[in-house]
């Protein structure tokens, strides 16, 4: 079967991979409808960006799919003909980690496990630009989709979107109306997911910060209020309870610190690469700020996420700079644009 596969920096191929097969009775077989391309899938493709990791091919590529089934095994909790999000982190939904909602550090499999993301766990599980992904676990990987929930529309839902709301959600969980600063940058999307879904969730107001044009113009469509980061006016003066650093920048983290307020939260979604980056450990204990740094726990975010875009009041299209057709995905994965959507031209 065909399958997206990234070979060098700039060079992406159709290669012909052996077909998959239900091997076991929770297996099941998904044909992608629609995949989203995650922020990290963008610098992979271009060889790492100004900030990022070269990965060395070769390997399947894209990992944010949602599909229909064509085959499932009798205990896989699936049949043919659902429509599904496919986890894309390995995960089985059975050991200590995976009960305690740990879905990103499953015993099962080797740390950093995924979809189209060989290069992190030393494993191949396939990509989700391709005739068919291999779903093991998938009663408990697969989670299926509501009636009337266009695929398209929510096609990184199994990563994106869920990294955005683990940065606003529990927070305004706890703090109610609390004031949202998100800095955009290269975590492209995600910062503007969390934007898009702080205002959906009743922040009382949500302030977008970027030198990029385009960025700030879906900011303003998913309600924020959006301006230039310019760095070089800002002093961190005014403080916001929820602050989110997309920006990936070194240079910019010392702006997201003071921005936070006292008993505030700042949630990293873009990550920095390097053996050690400064952080101000005496400045945030003085005003008992949190800093969170993580990997999302994809399978575990996903229902509630997929419900909360299902009921209207999220609408991450509106992330979407256009929508690519697979046979075109070796050059589309290469656009710069905030958020590409891929959709299978290739039928059943």
């Amino acid at each position: 079967m065909r399958q997206l596969t990234f070979v060098k920096p700039g060079q992406l191929e159709f290669h012909e991979v052996p077909r998959p097969r239900v091997a076991a009775e929770t297996d099941a077989l998904v044909r992608p409808l629609a995949v989203g391309r995650c922020d990290l899938d963008l610098y992979i493709a271009i060889g790492g960006g100004s900030r990022g990791r070269v990965f060395p091919g070769p390997f399947a590529i894209g990992h944010e799919a949602v599909g229909i089934v064509t085959d499932a095994g009798e205990r896989a909790g699936v049949v043919p003909g659902d429509t599904v999000v496919v986890s894309f982190q390995l995960s089985c939904g059975r050991c200590e980690p995976c009960v305690r909602g740990f879905t990103n550090a499953c015993s099962v499999y080797p740390p950093r496990a995924a979809y189209g993301l060989k290069p992190s766990s030393g494993t191949e599980f396939g990509g989700a630009i391709a005739e068919l992904m291999h779903v093991p676990f998938a009663d408990h990987m697969l989670v299926k989709v509501p009636d009337g929930v266009d695929p398209l529309t929510i096609a990184s839902i199994a990563d994106n979107i869920p990294d955005g709301w683990r940065a606003v959600a529990p927070q305004l969980s706890a703090w109610p109306g609390a004031r949202v600063l998100v800095l955009g940058g290269v975590a492209q999307s995600i910062g503007l997911y969390a934007t898009g879904l702080a205002v959906s969730l009743g922040a009382g107001e949500v302030r977008y910060l970027d030198d990029d044009a385009t960025r700030r113009a879906i900011a303003v469509r998913m309600g924020a209020r959006a301006e230039p980061l310019a760095m070089a006016d800002r002093d961190g003066t005014e403080k916001f309870e929820i602050v989110v650093d997309g920006s990936g920048n070194p240079d910019v983290l010392p702006f997201a610190f003071a921005s936070t307020a006292a008993n505030g939260t700042l949630s990293l979604v873009s990550m920095y690469f390097g053996e050690a980056t400064p952080v101000p450990l005496e400045r945030m204990y003085a005003k008992s700020m949190k800093l969170l740094n993580e990997r999302i726990h994809a399978r575990t975010l996903i229902p509630g996420v997929l419900a909360h875009c299902a009921s209207g009041r999220f609408h991450p299209e509106v992330v979407t700079s256009r929508v690519v057709p697979f046979t075109e995905a070796a050059e589309g994965i290469l656009d710069p644009a905030p958020k590409i959507v891929f959709s299978n031209d290739w039928g059943s």
